[in-house]
Formats: C-alpha cells, sequence, structure tokens
C-alpha cells in the first residue's frame, strides 16, 4: 500500500516491504547489507532450532524414564540425597550402554567444557538416547536387575547407532 499526502505533515508513505524494494532499489549497498543481515538471522534461528530439535525427544522421554524409576526403584524411605543418587545411577546407565563412561568419567576427561556428555552429542547419539530412556523404563516396569539392563541396552545401542550411522538422512539433520 502506497499513500502520498500533500501539505505540512505530508509525505508518502508505504508498507515496509514497498518500502524496502525501493530502497534496495536505490542503494545496492543497502541491499546487500539486508541480505546479510537476513541471512545471519536466518542462520541463528537453525542453530537454536537445530539444537532443540534435536535435545526435545531426549527431554521428552526423560520424564518417561524418571517416572519409571519413581513408581519402580525409589522407596519412601529414601533421603533426598539417596534418591538422587538413584536417578544419577539409572542416568549412568544409559551413559554407559551408549557413550561407554558416567558423566563423572566424561567431566574428568573434558574438565573445560561446560554442561555434559549429552550436550555434545551427535543426532545419531540422541535418537538413540531416547529410545534407551524408553527401553531402559520398560526394563525397570519389569523388574529387571541395573547390571542385565545395561549389558542389553549396551547391545541395543550398538545395534542402533550402526543403523543411525548409516543413515544419510540423520546426517543431514547433524549438519556434518
Amino acid at each position: 500500500m502506497l499513500t502520498a499526502k500533500a501539505g505540512r505533515y505530508g509525505g508518502t508513505y508505504a508498507h515496509k516491504d514497498i518500502a524496502f524494494e525501493f530502497a534496495m532499489w536505490i542503494s545496492a549497498e543497502f541491499k546487500i547489507y539486508l541480505i546479510m543481515e537476513f541471512q545471519r538471522l536466518k542462520n541463528n534461528e537453525q542453530k537454536q532450532l537445530g539444537w532443540d530439535i534435536r535435545r526435545n525427544p531426549t527431554r521428552i522421554n526423560y520424564h518417561i524414564h524418571t517416572d519409571a524409576i519413581k513408581q519402580n526403584l525409589i522407596p519412601d524411605t529414601l533421603k533426598k540425597q539417596q534418591i538422587s543418587y538413584v536417578y544419577a545411577s539409572e542416568a549412568d546407565i544409559l551413559n554407559m550402554a551408549l557413550f561407554g563412561k558416567t558423566a563423572s568419567q566424561w567431566r574428568a576427561e573434558y574438565p573445560d567444557l561446560t554442561g555434559n556428555i549429552r550436550d555434545f552429542a551427535n543426532v545419531s547419539q540422541l535418537v538413540c538416547l531416547a529410545n534407551m530412556e524408553n527401553l531402559n523404563a520398560v526394563f525397570i516396569t519389569e523388574g529387571m536387575e541395573q547390571s542385565e539392563r545395561l549389558t542389553r541396552l549396551n547391545k541395543i545401542a550398538i545395534q542402533q547407532m550402526k543403523i543411525l550411522l548409516d543413515n544419510r538422512t540423520i546426517e543431514m539433520l547433524d549438519g556434518e
């Protein structure tokens, strides 16, 4: 939409899209600046979106996993610190099965990095982790012992990672 007013306080007013187009026609420098700024914003948006998309399945499944732990592995008599240890121990079962190390082993290996082992996982590892959270929740509910769960989850992680690493679509999601 374009509007022109004559007289005092008059002028030409245009919809922002028309104004951008006019400004780009008048100034090549402005056009290049606008294109570069748009690309910068889209790149930042993609980085943020990519991170969220990659991490969301594991965040969602985390609740399924912790609920199974709460309902099946935590007696009412435990104190807060003991309860925290049970959750950490179960998280480390998944870490051991997939990454081959506990969270504390990873932190000792990478003291300069902030975050946790899962923050540095690739898309294939995060997909596998989301699957393993569900499976471990089922195994816990079935009453399977922790050592047996670790063995089974490790075999499943190896099998799934072979499949996922051969999948080109996953590579594109990861930006590799």
